[in-house]
């Protein structure tokens, strides 16, 4: 029978994590959305960027995508589990489906897509709600950085100095960065980690140009300096010129290693 889940909660509270670790223990076939949330009393949403669906889709290449209408008809199919991640700063006044945003509601119903139950971080004890903060101030910064490519002891400066507050008090960032030997990083940190997470994608580009694979930067916190954060990266990517030179000795390495005939 087919199930489908609403997952709230605050900035960094491990909605995704939790997602990936319940589709991987799912024996069926498992659906993803993921909707914007709504901005309140001050706190900013970040818009939807795609970092956590390529994330999941990365680590779970079954996984089926529900962002529009048509595979959102195949919810009903078979024992598919479709799991529906909502940003939400408040916890509902009312637990489970009873708690649903009106406006949430009216979304889903749009794609045909009706929630058997509805789980809050920091409400719901089945949830961890170690990294379930309260904010009361928040500001958004998110940058597309498609097409771009780091010089990785450039990207590991830029991030350390980002969350450490460099450009402003960083509560909540993460991201997807390409490098020049064509692997893509997932990182992720939240101001209650002790450390960054890094992760790297399974998908590996071909070093040949400049990679079609997504890449995003979402940051969230308080007196965010976006013009100095844009500033500093643009002076940390790749040109043409010096990505060629990390790429040319990859693809002869290519090369020498197919056998010959």
């Amino acid at each position: 029978m087919s199930q489908t889940w609403l997952i709230s909660g605050s900035p960094g509270c491990g909605k995704t994590s939790w997602i990936l670790k319940t589709m991987r223990s799912h024996q069926g076939k498992c659906g993803y959305l993921r909707l914007d949330g709504y901005p309140s009393n001050g706190l900013e949403q970040v818009s939807d960027s795609g970092i956590d669906k390529t994330f999941l889709k990365d680590q779970f290449p079954e996984l089926i995508d529900l962002s529009d209408s048509h595979h959102a008809s195949r919810s009903q199919q078979g024992d598919l589990l479709t799991l529906i991640e909502l940003p939400q700063f408040q916890s509902p006044q009312q637990a489970g489906l009873m708690g649903m945003d009106p406006r949430v509601k009216n979304q889903l119903e749009a794609l045909q897509l009706h929630p058997d139950r509805h789980l809050h971080f920091g409400r719901d004890p089945e949830l961890p709600n170690k990294d379930t903060l309260e904010f009361k101030k928040l500001e958004s910064f998110s940058l597309s950085l498609n097409a771009s490519v780091w010089d990785p002891p450039s990207l590991n400066t830029l991030w350390f100095e980002l969350v450490n507050g460099a450009y402003g008090d960083v509560y909540r960032a993460k991201a997807l960065m390409n490098l020049p030997d064509g692997r893509s990083m997932f990182f992720n940190w939240i101001v209650s980690q002790e450390s960054s997470q890094f992760i790297p994608l399974e998908e590996i580009s071909a070093p040949n140009g400049r990679p079609a694979s997504l890449s995003e930067l979402v940051v969230q916190g308080k007196h965010l300096d976006g013009l100095r954060i844009q500033s500093t990266i643009d002076l940390c990517l790749l040109n043409d010129a010096v990505l060629e030179m990390h790429q040319m000795p990859l693809r002869d390495r290519q090369k020498e290693a197919i056998p010959s005939t």
